[in-house]
């Protein structure tokens, strides 16, 4: 079956940076978009970034941009997360995602096109 492992999450200084990792398995990476998403106490869950299964389109959320990096790596089944000047709102529990089909080369899922999910990583940003 499909498994998502996330890891390196911890607890950061605001302006601080943080690189999380995706590594999957089950079936083949190449096929399938990925994305990060996160989801803060008493919020909803929010798309951070996507990327399409060939690498070549990322799309991020407002208010990571210029921030937050999303890339992936086909011959490793593993995509991350680059985050620097993280900020205290950023703090929430970190999810990778996969997309649930086979979809055309640059297409990148919307939030609810995500099937299967990690069992997400803790980020804390300290002010």
């Amino acid at each position: 079956q499909v498994q998502l492992v996330e890891s390196g999450g911890g607890l950061v200084q605001a302006g601080d940076s943080l690189r999380l990792s995706c590594a999957a398995s089950g079936r083949t990476f190449s096929s399938y978009a990925m994305g990060w998403l996160r989801q803060a106490p008493g919020k909803e869950r929010e798309v951070v970034a996507g990327i399409s299964r060939s690498g070549g389109a990322t799309t991020y959320a407002d208010s990571v941009k210029g921030r937050f990096t999303i890339s992936r790596d086909n011959a490793k089944n593993t995509v991350w997360l680059q985050m620097s000047s993280l900020k205290p709102e950023d703090t929430a529990v970190y999810y990778c995602a996969s997309d649930r089909y086979v979809r055309r080369t640059d297409y990148i899922p919307k939030q609810d096109e995500y099937y299967y999910w990690g069992q997400g990583t803790q980020v804390t940003v300290s002010s």
